[in-house]
């Protein structure tokens, strides 16, 4: 039996799966993975991107900070495999939740409806000052203040420096609680606290999906070298 045999066996005998991803699962839809040799992290400019990505810089280089997001964050994707097949077990009462670090909404667009986005998501922007919300098209032309009040918008990711959303976290404790399999897919697992989530999980069988090692690896039932949505479209 292959692994990926192996993999859909139990799958079809579970039905409390949790997905666990990260970039990885957004690679094939063409989104770039930031942490990557030539990824964005590893680019010149003229502040680090982890700084420009901070919640400091945010608020003291607010117009910068918008120029950096607008061309580096915000794109446009389709769903790929991995993520239509992760709705179609969702919608066949075998996929509890999906935990995801990636801010590009595809999990839902692919049509799954129970998705802890722990980093936020570039289409939700609320304005700090009376909490209208704003749609991404307004920030995608420059409009950075409310239409309302004229207050700030803050697009709701989070940045570095700030706390994962309270009500997220616990959300995906309960569900990695309550799975009887847990696949960690298109993730390092070198982002914390995000990683550090997988603690929590205490069923039997844990998948690792990965193109490169990780930390999960030696405690992994089964590892699969392979790209994700060629492993998870069946």
């Amino acid at each position: 039996m292959t692994s990926k045999e192996k993999l859909e066996q139990w799958i079809e005998t579970s039905n409390q799966i949790v997905f666990f991803g990260g970039a990885g699962v957004s690679t094939e839809s063409g989104i770039p993975d930031f942490r990557s040799v030539d990824g964005l992290y590893n680019q010149s400019y003229q502040w680090p991107p982890e700084e420009i990505l901070s919640h400091d810089f945010f608020f003291s280089h607010t117009e910068e900070f918008y120029r950096f997001y607008r061309e580096k964050m915000i794109v446009h994707a389709k769903p790929n495999a991995a993520h239509l097949r992760l709705a179609k077990l969702e919608q066949q009462g075998n996929l509890l939740a999906v935990i995801t670090q990636n801010i590009d909404g595809l999990h839902t667009d692919a049509g799954s409806k129970n998705v802890y986005e722990l980093h936020g998501s570039i289409w939700r922007n609320t304005c700090l000052q009376c909490g209208a919300k704003a749609p991404l098209e307004q920030i995608e032309q420059g409009e950075i203040h409310c239409h309302e009040c004229g207050g700030l918008i803050k697009p709701d990711v989070v940045l570095y420096g700030e706390r994962l959303d309270d009500y997220v976290v616990a959300g995906a404790v309960k569900a990695l609680r309550n799975a009887d399999l847990l696949i960690v897919g298109g993730t390092s697992l070198e982002v914390y606290p995000a990683a550090g989530l997988l603690r929590y999980y205490q069923g039997s069988r844990l998948v690792v999906i990965n193109r490169d090692p990780t930390p999960a690896d030696n405690v992994a039932d089964l590892v699969i070298r392979e790209p994700i949505g060629t492993v998870l479209q069946g």
